[in-house]
């Protein structure tokens, strides 16, 4: 990031997710670095110089897949680039948010950066340009098998480089031609190899996981805070959280969770010690150091496997320094396939403990509390149906965790064999994540709820206290029955966007 000129330069080595975010809703603009564009120019001067020599290159001048055995005269080289994304663009659903097209245009630029996929310069230039002028290609989500890379998602971002399909332009849905057009661009006309560089890739699948990433990052610190409120609405014993206890079992972020934790509620006079008031807590507050540690340790992975996939090359053939044109398998998500499943899997689990929390705070056999937090139970409800509603979640959760990785199924005539399922993972990934903030947007109100009702605000940690301020500016405490519902939505939206507990958790 040059911090003086504002601008990304992408250079296929060092993107980050905090550099997607920033350029994905921040808008800050990119550049091609000036020893990329040296190693793309340096690149398709191989392709080229193969072509003159006459060599047969799988999808420059053959078909593609099963149709790989077949050449293409020379005079139709460009065209079969046309027809691969025309042929290609055929996903179905809602389109996914401009967010994620905005990421996967990221991703795509950056790959083609790297200088092994043999794209023009001014290929790649377009599609800068359309990432800084906003002209964000409409997407529909479904119709990827994360196999040949996402082809269908990347041939309904790469078609509006040559002025077909569709975009979004200032809030607007033209086609393709139409939205460059009102951007001072003009549509390129693809050459040998491009269509198949823009294509074949992993971006879709990995730009929904980063932006993912990033909330499930916010959805983490959040279940430890939210964990960290009901600890003091039900008078939880901190003892459980000892530093030396954990060091017997020396898993990382075990230990980062209960330091967290242990910092937040400093000086509060809520939280009890072992044998003060009972001897044991139940395993949704004992465990939450090693329920959401294990759910950190998920992310862990899953960060490690997509910095390494923004930075690479994932596309075939691939076009080596040495002139050498390789077809491999780069193209394939399994390794972003078995990362989304993991991370469905570690949000889910930071919903399925919160909602157990949630009903030991509404449930007044278990909290000692008001019966669902009413202020006149029988007459009202309280919060006995929020409680339901995170039930609803996170059963809906436990579906959608369904590993998306094992479930191949043959392409291609069958020479696409094994295929990812690496998207649809993704998407589910996202869905669980969102659904995991609207759970522990719930335990936060009935924490706060329960907080309100023992008038036991000037006894909670400094740290606490003003989150429970944030808490209370969307959702006020319950005076008598009201609908929450949007309030619910406010907070878990607050949950995914906001960095506060990102700066004073680490």
């Amino acid at each position: 990031m040059n911090e003086e000129m504002k601008v990304v330069h992408l250079d296929g080595e060092s993107l980050d997710r905090q550099l997607i975010e920033r350029i994905v809703f921040d808008k800050v603009p990119v550049e091609i670095s000036e020893h990329a564009i040296q190693r793309v120019r340096e690149s398709r001067e191989r392709i080229e110089k193969q072509l003159r020599d006459g060599k047969v290159i799988y999808g420059v001048n053959t078909g593609f897949g099963k149709l790989s055995d077949i050449q293409i005269e020379e005079e139709d080289i460009a065209k079969l680039q046309l027809n691969l994304l025309r042929a290609d663009a055929v996903g179905v659903g809602e389109p996914l948010p401009q967010p994620v097209v905005r990421a996967m245009m990221i991703l795509r630029a950056n790959a083609l950066a790297k200088g092994f996929s043999g794209i023009k310069e001014d290929t790649l230039q377009l599609l800068v340009q359309m990432i800084n002028k906003g002209v964000h290609p409409v997407v529909p989500c479904k119709g990827s098998v994360g196999a040949s890379g996402d082809l269908a998602p990347l041939a309904h971002v790469a078609i509006v480089l040559i002025g077909e399909g569709r975009a979004e332009f200032e809030g607007e849905i033209l086609t393709g031609g139409e939205a460059l057009k009102r951007a001072g661009l003009e549509p390129v006309t693809l050459q040998a190899k491009e269509g198949l560089a823009l294509i074949n890739g992993t971006q879709a699948m990995t730009a929904v996981g980063v932006i993912g990433l990033n909330e499930a990052e916010r959805v983490g610190y959040a279940a430890d805070m939210a964990a960290s409120l009901t600890m003091e609405a039900l008078q939880g014993i901190i003892t459980a959280f000892d530093s030396g206890l954990l060091a017997v079992r020396p898993h990382k972020e075990l230990e980062i969770v209960a330091s967290r934790m242990r910092k937040w509620l400093e000086g509060s006079k809520r939280v009890t010690s072992q044998g003060q008031i009972r001897m044991q807590d139940a395993y949704s507050i004992r465990c939450i150091p090693q329920v959401h540690g294990a759910s950190w340790q998920a992310l862990q992975y899953v960060e490690d496997r997509l910095s390494v996939e923004m930075n690479s090359a994932t596309d075939n053939p691939i076009i080596l320094e040495n002139g050498e044109i390789i077809s491999g398998g780069h193209f394939h998500g399994q390794p972003i396939a078995l990362a989304m499943d993991f991370m469905k899997v570690g949000a889910a689990e930071w919903a399925n403990i919160s909602e157990r929390r949630i009903e030991r705070l509404v449930n007044p056999q278990l909290s000692g509390l008001s019966p669902f937090l009413a202020t006149d139970p029988g007459l009202e409800c309280g919060l006995m149906v929020a409680q339901y509603a995170a039930a609803a979640l996170v059963s809906e959760n436990k579906v959608l965790a369904h590993p998306a990785s094992v479930d191949s199924i043959p392409t291609s005539a069958n020479q696409e064999d094994h295929v990812s399922m690496g998207t649809i993972g993704s998407r589910q990934a996202r869905e669980i994540i969102h659904n995991s903030a609207r759970v522990i947007a719930i335990e936060l109100i009935c924490a706060s709820q329960a907080i309100h009702l023992e008038q036991v605000e000037n006894e909670l940690a400094p740290a606490t206290k003003a989150y429970l301020e944030k808490v209370r500016e969307i959702c006020p405490p319950l005076h008598a029955d009201r609908d929450i519902s949007e309030q619910i939505e406010g907070l878990a939206q607050f949950i995914l966007r906001d960095d506060t507990l990102t700066q004073t958790g680490k």
